[in-house]
Formats: structure tokens, C-alpha cells, sequence
């Protein structure tokens, strides 16, 4: 469309020229060079000249995204009363780096059927909340309120509470270092990502077309139900768990699988891979065999990062026995981190989201305290550790992350206002430590001094009865003489 529309204008612009310069000597050109190509050709233009010139001069023309996004007479359901979202949608199309597509519909639960089956970010917090009545959690205080003002405050982060009472002043003014500008920038922009899956894509429209659910609207689903190949490989899942787990080769070169055994709703490098869909995502979750194979893809990937699953209910992981060796291929072989995202990602989405924090926190532990897998490190700040939906337990893992974190004037992965109260509580603790320390060396040397005194006064009624002995015996030999 865009270039049939720059060529039209092409043609206009030629018309005007060679009606300035009479049409006649332009139709006996053509006629005498007879070019069937440029016989056609003209009527063409001058059809469509005289229909473009009956256009409104005052009507502004829509641009090709304009109409690839919005059809003729449709209008966004949403708060918007109906005004064209072109606008938004092109600033939309540049904050996230996953939306392809958006198609407005003016019945959204035909587009997102059963949305209240989705595990998402607000419906975790939510379902905690529900559960019973629970200790206040430490990060519910309001010492935890942060400002849009605050240094290394990310817009693009829910993890924070914001104050409710907050003026919002005209300008947002952070002052950030040079040295931590590039850093913060870099998480600024996953924190996009990271917050548009947490909250299930709230702004990526996907064109999915009315028709009847059949089998081969779920192709993810049928495929970890082994009634399908994938694509372009051509192999069933049973075939993947069984002849590639421990093939090492196959599974770093290949790149066309990880799409398959870990689906999202947003598309990969392998474009013959289908997005996954809400349906398919109530589905899965109620198939308990599509959940096992899941599994298994899980323990799959982890053995070939030199990790393994300790225990299937909580899932906690730790090093495997060949992890020396996969540790130096992930650390080298970086495209693997988006692979873990996606994983995590997928964790979240059908139906394992409480093997997200374990996992986070294996990574967490061994770049920062262990010093292992520097190369990632990165990543698994800005990208693993925001994938986790359970907002307790991501606050958890960066307060974690902070404390572990070396220097912490480089740390941009919280608000300064957070990370001056978690320094505040480790130096009291510190110091409460001490104290504790000290008063129990305090009462260890009074418990020694106490000790010594007990046995010089049993030294001395030992040498008391020994001379009371001694005066009995001389005693006693002066009576006999």
C-alpha cells in the first residue's frame, strides 16, 4: 500500500507536468513507441488522478499504519469513548519491543476470553490477599512509599507502592550520575518488557481472527500433548525429552525449538512458531499432562545449564555435578539469557509461577556471592529478577540483590529512598550483632571469672581440710606419747 500510494503521487505529479504540456503529445508518444506496458499504464494514471483530485482538500489522509492498525468504522472499548488510537498505538509500538500488532475490537472478551484464568502480576498480590488473615508484610509499611522524584525511579516498574498523597510536580526531575546514566537506561528499557508481561500485555492487541476454536487453534497445546511436530524441526515433545536432553551441541546451535517448549504470548526469532493464546493458556493449565511435559522441558533446560531441580513442590535448584562445564558455555554463549527469560516468562504464565523466585535466586547467588557467570549478571538484574509475578517475593530477591551487591553506589535497580532504608536496617543489624557478640564474650569471661573464683575457694577448703587433717594427726601422736 505504501508504495502503490508513493507511486500514485509519482503519477500525479508527472500528469500535472504533461497536461501543462498538452496530454496529445504524451498519447502519441506512447502510440508510436507502442509499449503495451505504458498503453495500460496510462489510462490507469489518469483514473486514478481524477479520483484522488475528487478527494476533500480539507480531509487529512491517513497514513499506511494508520490503516494497517484501524479499520474503517472501528473504535477502541475503552475509556477513550471511540477516538482513534493511531497515535497511541505508534508510541506504543516504540515503548514495547514486542508489540507487532494491535486490533481494536469492540468486544475485548471475544478477543481475551477467560482473562480471570490468567496468572498475572495484580492477581497474584491479589490471591495472597484472599487467602486468609496474614502478618503485615515488612514492605507494606509505609516507610516503603516511594516518589516519582526519586533517583533510579522506574516508571515502568510496579514493584513499589508510590505515595498516594504525592503531588506529581510539572517536571520529573532524577538526578542521576554519568556513571550509573547507562546502567539505569538499560534497565529502563527491560523494565518495558518486564512490566508489559507481568501485567498481562495490556497494550498489545493481537490479531486474532472470530472462528471456532478447533485443534488447530492451539497448536502450543497440541504440541505438548504429542498430537503435533513442531516447526520447522519436525519433532514430537516425547522426541525432545528423550533423544535431546544431554545433547549439548543440539540444543546451544539450534534455535527453532526453545519457542516450542517454552510458548509466550509474544513472538520469537522462529516466525513458524505460533504466539501462545489465552485459551490456550486456561487449557494447559487444566491439562496435567501438558503440565508434566512442561516439567520435563524445565529439567531439560536446566541440565543443560548445569543446574537441577532439588524439589518439585517448592523448586529449589542448585548446581548439578557437570556445572563447572555449563557455566563456561552459558557465560560465553549470552543469547542463552534470553532463553532463561523466556523460561521464566513461561514458568509464570502456565501454571509453575512459584518456580520462579527459586531459580532467581540460584542466579542471584551465584553472580553476586559466588562471583560465577559475570556475563549475565546484568540480565539477571534487569530482566530474570522481574519476571517473577509474586511482588512480595521480587522485593525479596532486590533487597537480596542489594545487599550482595558490589559497589552499592552502582546499584539502579531500586529507588535510592529504598536502598538508604535496607542500608539503615544492615547497619542496626550489624551493630545489634555486635552487641550481641560482645555481651556474650562479656558473659563468657564472667562465667570463666566466676569459674576460677569456684575453684580457688575449692582449693582453699581443700587446703583447710588438709591442715585440719594434719593438726588431727600430730594431735593424735601426742595423746599416744
Amino acid at each position: 500500500m505504501r508504495v502503490m500510494s508513493v507511486l500514485c503521487r509519482c503519477c500525479k505529479v508527472i500528469m500535472l507536468w504533461f497536461v501543462y504540456s498538452k496530454c496529445r503529445p504524451l498519447w502519441v508518444w506512447i502510440m508510436s513507441h507502442r509499449t503495451p506496458l505504458l498503453v495500460l499504464l496510462f489510462p490507469l494514471v489518469v483514473f486514478r488522478f481524477l479520483t484522488y483530485s475528487k478527494k476533500d482538500g480539507n480531509e487529512p489522509e491517513k497514513s499506511d499504519d494508520e490503516e494497517r492498525v484501524i479499520s474503517p468504522g472501528q473504535k477502541r472499548s475503552s475509556d477513550e469513548g471511540g477516538v482513534p488510537v493511531s497515535k497511541r498505538a505508534r508510541s506504543n509500538q516504540e515503548d514495547f519491543q514486542n508489540d507487532r500488532f494491535e486490533t481494536v475490537d469492540e468486544n475485548l472478551s471475544m478477543v481475551h476470553p477467560n482473562e480471570s484464568d490468567i496468572r498475572t502480576e495484580n492477581e497474584v498480590d491479589k490471591g495472597k490477599k484472599l487467602t486468609g488473615p496474614e502478618e503485615e508484610e515488612e514492605f507494606d509499611s509505609t516507610e516503603y512509599r516511594v516518589h516519582t522524584t526519586d533517583e533510579f525511579y522506574c516508571d515502568y516498574d510496579s514493584t513499589w507502592e508510590t505515595d498516594p498523597n504525592e503531588e506529581s510536580p510539572p517536571s520529573k526531575i532524577r538526578q542521576t550520575t554519568n556513571s550509573n546514566y547507562y546502567k539505569f537506561s538499560r534497565f529502563e528499557r527491560a523494565a518495558r518488557d518486564m512490566q508489559n508481561y507481568r501485567h498481562d500485555y495490556p497494550n498489545q492487541m493481537k490479531t486474532q481472527h472470530r472462528k471456532k476454536n478447533t485443534n488447530e487453534d492451539k497448536p502450543n497445546l497440541n504440541f505438548y500433548l504429542g498430537k503435533k511436530r513442531s516447526v520447522p524441526d519436525g519433532v514430537y515433545i516425547t522426541d525432545i525429552h528423550e533423544k535431546w536432553y544431554g545433547d549439548y551441541e543440539r540444543l546451544e546451535y539450534v534455535h527453532t525449538y526453545i519457542q516450542w517448549l517454552f510458548p509466550l504470548q509474544e513472538p520469537g526469532v522462529n516466525y513458524e512458531a505460533s504466539t501462545l493464546t489465552k485459551e490456550e493458556i486456561t487449557d494447559f493449565r487444566n491439562h496435567s499432562i501438558a503440565k508434566e511435559n512442561l516439567l520435563k522441558s524445565y529439567k531439560l533446560m536446566l541440565d543443560f545449564y548445569g543446574i537441577v531441580l532439588c524439589d518439585e513442590k517448592t523448586g529449589e535448584v542448585s548446581r548439578a555435578k557437570h556445572w563447572e562445564e555449563r557455566f563456561d558455555n552459558l557465560n560465553s554463549h549470552t543469547h542463552n539469557n534470553l532463553r532463561i527469560t523466556r523460561i521464566l516468562k513461561c514458568l509464570g504464565n502456565l501454571g509453575y509461577p512459584h518456580y520462579q523466585a527459586p531459580l532467581v535466586h540460584f542466579f542471584l547467588e551465584e553472580t553476586l556471592v559466588n562471583g560465577q557467570l559475570p556475563n549475565i549478571r546484568d540480565s539477571v538484574l534487569s530482566y530474570f529478577l522481574f519476571a517473577v509475578l509474586d511482588k512480595t517475593q521480587r522485593r525479596n530477591l532486590i533487597k537480596y540483590a542489594y545487599l550482595n551487591y558490589e559497589p552499592k553506589d552502582e546499584f539502579v535497580w531500586c529507588p535510592k529512598k529504598i536502598q538508604k532504608l535496607w542500608s539503615m536496617q544492615s547497619k542496626a543489624a550489624k551493630e545489634e550483632a555486635a552487641d550481641s557478640l560482645e555481651s556474650q564474650e562479656d558473659t563468657l569471661i564472667s562465667d570463666s571469672e566466676a569459674q576460677e573464683e569456684e575453684n580457688l575457694s575449692a582449693d582453699e577448703s581443700c587446703s583447710n581440710a588438709e591442715y585440719e587433717s594434719h593438726e588431727d594427726e600430730e594431735t593424735f601422736s601426742h595423746s599416744q606419747d
